[in-house]
């Protein structure tokens, strides 16, 4: 997840306590304590939590050589750099040198191109308004998109009953809507796209902000593109939710609930080969995507269906995707 970090120098009450309430990660101000008397809030400050010069270092892009500097110096800390002339330029430069780099920024388009500058973006940006409605469309920017997921069709080939075995309930902090899902697999290399509990049913009431997830062995996909074991997941820890179309954003874990339950296998296929399985729990609440969003549950989805997934490159450590022989069957 991206750092959405507030300039409160010179000293602004209404942007420190928007950018609080907005979800900011730190506020770089003169002096931490009068940002600690607004709310829990990481500062960069001479007596704050990070201190500039030793924790994070700051630097104006004005030639090559300030580049270098900056490069340098993100070697071993956070550097925030600005610039005059903000082009993508030296910040692809930068961001291919470094993961700790900064961008300050002042608006909203300058806060896209930092984020998404080489892909991957840069670790954070700061923010430099005294417009606290600035701060909330930003804050919104960062926060909540996760970029775009490639979401692509697969057949289902084959589902059938496996036994019992212990699932995840994974409950947000966030309320889902139709269409809105979690990806999970039995591999790293494909996985599905499991649907929250949105929808009207018999038997139980809709549960919007929660994914019947999966066995706790599956992986599922986190915002910064790293996997996580379903077992793993914990309160205070963020899953990345996609729609059907691939919008992806980032949710807070509100708790997870284990429990034994029947399961089943899904496996499928992409065009092209890819295969993607799961092992869900055997009830009609445990829906898979459609494409154009259509919830289908387990217990009437059969062989020769299509369901939404992504392919991934297999093969993880600690969640990293590696470049080394593993296989995953």
């Amino acid at each position: 997840m991206k750092q959405f970090w507030v300039d409160a120098r010179p000293w602004n009450k209404d942007i420190v306590t928007t950018a609080i309430e907005s979800g900011a990660d730190a506020i770089v101000a003169e002096h931490a304590a009068e940002v600690k008397r607004l709310g829990r809030i990481t500062t960069i400050a001479p007596d704050g939590d990070l201190v500039p010069g030793k924790d994070v270092a700051e630097c104006r892009i004005t030639d090559k050589a300030s580049e270098n500097e900056a490069a340098e110096k993100g070697k071993n800390r956070i550097v925030i750099v600005t610039t005059s002339d903000w082009t993508v330029i030296p910040l692809e430069n930068l961001v291919a040198q470094s993961d700790r780099i900064v961008a300050a920024v002042k608006n909203r388009h300058e806060a896209e191109l930092a984020l998404t500058v080489l892909e991957k973006g840069v670790y954070g940006i700061l923010l430099q308004t005294d417009k606290p409605a600035v701060v909330k469309e930003i804050a919104e920017l960062v926060k909540n998109a996760a970029g775009t997921v490639h979401l692509v069709p697969f057949t289902v080939t084959r589902i059938c009953p496996v036994g019992m075995g212990d699932r995840v309930c994974v409950d947000t902090c966030s309320m889902l809507e139709d269409g809105d899902g979690m990806l999970m697999g039995n591999t790293s290399s494909a996985m599905l796209l499991v649907h929250a509990e949105t929808l009207e049913n018999p038997y139980v009431a809709p549960r919007p902000f929660r994914v019947n997830a999966g066995a706790v062995h599956a992986y599922t996909l986190l915002p910064d593109g790293k996997t996580a074991y379903l077992a793993d997941l914990a309160i205070g820890g963020q899953v990345l939710v996609s729609d059907e179309t691939g919008a992806a954003r980032s949710a807070i874990v509100g708790r997870t609930k284990i429990e034994r339950r029947p399961l089943l296998l899904v496996d499928a296929e992409a065009e092209g080969g890819a295969k993607a399985s799961l092992i869900l729990q055997n009830a009609e609440t445990i829906r898979l995507v459609a494409p154009g969003g259509n919830a289908i549950s387990v217990v009437n989805l059969a062989a020769g269906d299509t369901i939404l997934g992504c392919v991934l490159e297999g093969g993880r450590h600690f969640g990293m995707a590696v470049k080394e022989t593993i296989r995953e069957k």
